[in-house]
């Protein structure tokens, strides 16, 4: 889960400061974009000072998110009511209660656990280390923070280097090593894009779609990963082929002795009976949230858990997440008179990420309610000659790179109101051009700075610039065109999309927008 995808940065850019100030004071008076509407005009120069202070990081991105509470209702663009509603949602609680899961797994030191598991059984060979190093990146980060998967995973790596380096010496492993760090991280980001708690701008993608369309389709968990999982695979496996390719030794090498992980995970000790609670509470936790809602695969249809309630539409995938949460910290441990988590852990969500959510659905709200993302969309309005699978392939391609110089939750943030004001322009499904550009917003792979796997790996030292970029542009364009392909093939199958007819959800939300 790409949960922390960005790190909270305590100093204070006075400089940065100030350039976003005369950026909003600049826009509230010299442009007037709709004057008998001056609503757009604010609402965009409060967008361009959020987007201009989250990108540059000029104060810690939980303070620049929580700006919406003061200037929307000092503008006169919404309530303080309104927006305050916008910071505490469904979305806000799966977030919190997938992330507590995440911390209890690394408490009892389950994840390690796994991942060293599954590299017991992969075997030694140059190819099978790969192969289990991204497979236990990729399975942890649909669950639990990339960043916390690449800082647990990088140990197992170096012993693993080390290893092979005393047997064959580092000139003929090194290629190999920087291989194996990259492929670290790009199974990090090319997981969290399987489950909607994966990496936060799924989570931004389902709630913003839920303010600006409120008659929209509910996007269940079982249904994000029936779409999102094969385009895993798929990735998962160019990725690994690719970098194998790229960095596998050059001299042929002895396979490392099966016993070298084996060692290691007999090192953990036994399975302890904390370690089995929480497991069977993460497996229980994946299982409602799949099955919770039906399962619809064409004419096939799987019923969800859900339909034997009276109410079966009231129960949310945050619903899951907090009732699994709730029982971590009723569940005793071995240690008398605690839980299999305390409330102390809660010191450990990052609760910037909470707020950014939440300062980017008001966001959302304040581009839907002025108008602004129906206005930027009229000026994208040629898009509309475009055919469906060229405009599809166009955003992502755009989201994709722009990702690598941005965060991608407040980008993501940014982007799909502007993106829903498009498809009500051109009169295209939403679900057609908001999903894929989600999904690029994650396919970050060349530069240090796109994602913190991508950071951490570099500041080992063992890999540069140019090892990054030069893989990584090659896994982005391929991203680009699975994306596109499973969009128009797969993703019109599973969400119900008609690429020609605009849905009278959406309909309904323009008639009401539009004076």
């Amino acid at each position: 889960m790409a949960a922390a995808n960005l790190e909270s940065k305590e100093t204070i850019k006075k400089k940065l400061v100030g350039i976003g100030l005369l950026i909003f004071f600049s826009i509230i008076f010299f442009v007037d974009l709709v004057p008998e509407k001056p609503e757009i005009t604010y609402t965009l120069a409060i967008a361009a000072l959020m987007a201009f202070w989250w990108v540059s990081e000029a104060l810690p991105i939980g303070v620049t998110s929580l700006l919406p509470l003061i200037l929307f209702p000092a503008l006169g663009v919404l309530s303080g009511k309104d927006i305050a509603g916008s910071y505490i949602n469904d979305v806000i609680f799966l977030f919190i209660g997938g992330f507590l899961m995440a911390l209890a797994m690394q408490k009892w030191n389950l994840h390690k656990r796994i991942a060293l598991k599954v590299m017991s059984i992969a075997g030694g060979s140059p190819f099978m280390i790969l192969l289990g190093f991204m497979f236990s990146s990729a399975f942890l980060s649909m669950w639990m923070s990339n960043t916390a998967t690449t800082m647990m995973m990088l140990p197992i790596a170096f012993s693993v280097s080390t290893a092979l380096e005393e047997v064959h010496g580092e000139s003929k492993i090194k290629s190999y090593v920087v291989g194996l760090l990259i492929a670290i991280a790009h199974a990090c980001s090319i997981g969290g894009i399987a489950t909607l708690v994966g990496t936060p701008p799924n989570l931004s993608f389902v709630r913003i779609l839920q303010i600006i369309y409120p008659d929209a389709p509910h996007i269940s968990f079982g249904q994000w990963m029936a779409f999102a999982l094969p385009i895993t695979i798929v990735m998962f496996i160019f990725t690994f082929l690719f970098l194998y390719f790229i960095y596998r030794p050059k001299e042929k090498i002895e396979k490392l002795d099966k016993s070298f992980f084996i060692d290691q995970y007999k090192a953990l000790g036994k399975f302890s009976t904390d370690q089995k609670k929480v497991l069977i509470l993460f497996v229980l936790l994946a299982i409602l949230w799949v099955f919770r809602s039906n399962l619809t695969l064409g004419n096939f249809e799987i019923p969800g858990w859900s339909s034997l309630f009276k109410n079966p539409a009231l129960l949310t995938d945050g619903t899951v997440a907090m009732f699994i949460a709730i029982l971590l910290f009723i569940i005793p441990s071995s240690k008398k008179g605690n839980a299999l988590i305390t409330w102390k852990i809660t010191r450990k969500i990052p609760w910037h990420i909470v707020f950014l959510f939440g300062g980017g659905f008001a966001l959302a709200k304040g581009f839907v309610d002025s108008g602004l993302s129906n206005y930027i969309g009229s000026l994208l309005s040629n898009a509309s000659n475009l055919s469906p699978i060229v405009l599809v392939g166009s955003l992502v391609t755009g989201m994709s790179f722009l990702t690598e110089f941005t965060s991608n939750t407040a980008t993501t943030e940014m982007i799909l109101p502007i993106i829903s004001g498009l498809a009500n322009e051109i009169q295209v499904n939403p679900l057609l051009l908001m999903i894929p550009v989600t999904l690029a917003a994650s396919m970050a792979f060349m530069l240090p700075i796109a994602t913190p796997p991508n950071a951490i790996v570099f500041a080992t030292g063992k890999l540069t610039m140019l090892h990054m970029i030069k893989t990584g542009f090659f896994i982005n364009i391929f991203a680009i065109i699975v994306i596109t392909i499973f969009t128009m093939a797969w993703g019109t199958i599973i969400f119900d999309i008609d690429p020609n007819v605009f849905p009278d959800w959406a309909i309904q939300t323009v008639s009401e927008v539009k004076p």
